[in-house]
């Protein structure tokens, strides 16, 4: 091994010393470019081959590139390159090729040898890189696709671009990505001979000795790869794909006539499709250009062109009577509104109809739940309250078992200041089951803590402790004890603390809660500090570090804490904490005892 190291370390003493001659390495530099290159060459000719190894000598012979170059350009020196960058950019290939053959499913470690064939215009090197990739990982589609885009856009060969679109098909005859890509690569190719053919005829030339066939310059092989396409991949996204693509080429007029029509025909029950030919026509320009009409003109002619998508939209509800179908219709509608306008009349008029839409869908049964808060949210941005009530109560009836409407309803309800909000509570707890009714309880705590007596709130607390799943039943605890503080002072809430503490599961936050409390007393009593620290460490002891290091800290630095227990509660400690806890802990308690934490 260590001869082989040798015979490679005096390959490198010719660009080293041209390197050293034309004045960009000093001697001592040299040195250490050897020093450190029979380090790294040591460690790829172990036994025990690893990758880190490999990746550490290639970024270190691409940063020895990189100093090359910025030097090369200090000093203005261009000449010898094929001596000095030459020799490492071909031991760079060789580490690479010993890397990818070594670790042939790291599909990263193939892109990093591409990325470095691009960025130092190894074209003929890049060419081999691509076809040994792909023989062995003939399975992702992305990478055919990068290497037919490499061949079209910086090789210029449409013809090794097809080969391995054709290639790549024949291992995935139905991935829509790569019959898109194979689409605009032809008519990429289309577009580059209309131009080259219009550049000849400009200068006279005589066209004898070029063949520029009339299909394929109005893009038939894209047609035929649309076609083909078609046949095997159905949706109307794929084709909706395709069309927008050629809609980036003005020559083919006829091709999208084609996907349109196709998509109308074979996609007549398809929302989506629907949706596309509505929204078409905005794009649909007038018989006056709009730069040259007056303000209101322009306003006439947008409101025309949005009443021509609602007719198709209403055509699409009649066709296809669906929630997705409306849902496509009222996102529409709420666009258009959104959308900035110095008319009020335009303004007024996407408001009118979007509130229509919504009715519309609702009178069908068919409005999506998750609509109706956006609905609402229009009917109270507007002010019409009444509208929202009865909106929100018809929501609630129609999806009674759905905690997030009746939230929606109660919300509305609070906002405008209904009467009726205890009465809506109470139905919404008795429709909805007791399990994910939190946001209910939470909602409803917060409201009558600012409505109504400390008396209802305080029953209202109870109940919901009762109510909930014992999971959902922690963060009321919580919130009962801050609000018990907050309004009853401190002998209030350690009589609540100790009476909750009964019933199980807890939170850490509702024990870190009540300490928080005890220590923000006048006289904070560490005898209770202890208790509440030794009540929170036997629910979660074995699990969290820092409460152990708090409990230490206490007793270190409260005025009635005992420093002599902070062994007992180490020791403790040790034996409750489970796997790797245990040396976070020792880490933690080494550190607060040297000051550091």
């Amino acid at each position: 091994m260590a001869e082989r190291i040798e015979q490679r370390l005096e390959d490198r003493i010719p660009e080293l010393e041209q390197l050293e001659r034309v004045g960009l390495f000093t001697r001592k530099e040299i040195r250490a470019v050897l020093r450190k290159a029979s380090a790294l060459e040591y460690k790829i000719q172990r036994r025990a081959l690893r990758k880190e190894d490999f990746i550490n000598y290639i970024q270190y012979e691409v940063n020895l590139l990189e100093l090359i170059k910025k030097r090369r350009a200090r000093i203005g020196y261009s000449f010898k390159k094929d001596e000095i960058e030459h020799s490492i950019l071909h031991r760079v290939h060789s580490l690479f090729n010993r890397a990818t053959g070594k670790w042939k499913d790291d599909v990263q470690l193939w892109l990093s040898h591409v990325a470095f064939c691009k960025q130092w215009n190894a074209k003929h090197q890049l060419s081999k890189v691509f076809s040994t990739m792909l023989a062995i990982h003939s399975n992702k589609p992305a990478l055919w696709i990068m290497a037919a885009k490499w061949e079209m856009e910086t090789r210029l060969s449409s013809e090794s671009a097809r080969h391995l679109f054709l290639r790549a098909l024949r291992f995935h005859p139905e991935c829509p990505k790569l019959y898109q890509e194979y689409f605009r690569m032809e008519l990429m190719h289309a577009e580059k001979q209309r131009k080259e053919k219009k550049e000849f005829e400009q200068a006279k030339m005589d066209l004898g000795e070029f063949n520029y066939s009339e299909e394929i310059l109005n893009g038939e092989m894209a047609r035929i790869v649309y076609r083909e396409a078609s046949q095997k991949i159905k949706g109307v996204e794929f084709q909706l794909a395709v069309l927008s693509i050629a809609k980036l080429f003005d020559f083919t007029q006829d091709l999208q006539k084609e996907i349109n029509e196709s998509l109308q025909t074979k996609y007549a029950d398809d929302p989506l499709m629907w949706d596309y030919v509505a929204r078409r026509e905005l794009e649909l320009g007038s018989l006056n250009p709009l730069e040259h009409s007056t303000k209101q003109k322009k306003v006439s002619e947008m409101a025309q062109r949005e009443e021509r998508c609602c007719a198709v939209f209403d055509e699409a509800v009649r066709a296809v009577p669906t929630e997705d179908m409306w849902k496509y219709y009222i996102t529409f509608c709420v666009e258009r509104y959104n959308r900035k306008t110095n008319s009020e009349e335009l303004k007024q008029k996407r408001l009118e109809r979007t509130l229509s839409v919504f009715s519309k869908a609702h009178e069908s049964n068919l409005l999506p739940e998750v609509l109706y808060k956006q609905w609402l949210q229009l009917l109270l941005d507007c002010s019409l309250s009444e509208k929202a009530v009865e909106v929100a109560e018809a929501a609630a009836r129609h999806f009674s078992q759905s905690v997030d409407t009746w939230h929606t309803r109660l919300q509305v309800l609070i906002q405008l200041k209904r009467d009726d909000v205890t009465s809506c509570f109470e139905e919404a707890i008795k429709h909805v089951k007791s399990k994910g009714t939190l946001p209910l309880w939470t909602l409803w705590v917060e409201w009558s803590e600012g409505t109504n007596s400390k008396e209802d709130t305080e029953v209202l607390y109870q109940r919901s402790l009762h109510a909930t799943t014992p999971a959902e039943s922690v963060t009321m605890k919580e919130m009962y004890l801050d609000w018990t503080y907050r309004n009853g002072g401190y002998k209030k809430v350690k009589r609540l603390f100790t009476s909750l503490c009964e019933n199980r599961p807890f939170s850490l936050d509702f024990f870190r809660k009540m300490i928080q409390i005890e220590k923000e007393q006048e006289s904070c009593k560490m005898l209770h500090l202890r208790e509440y620290y030794e009540r929170a460490l036997r629910e979660f002891g074995s699990t969290n570090t820092d409460l152990w290091l708090d409990y230490v800290k206490e007793e270190l630095s409260h005025p009635q804490g005992k420093p002599e227990n902070c062994g007992s509660i180490h020791w403790r400690a040790m034996k409750m904490l489970q796997g790797d806890l245990v040396e976070d802990f020792v880490s933690k308690y080494t550190l607060l005892q040297t000051g550091h934490l």
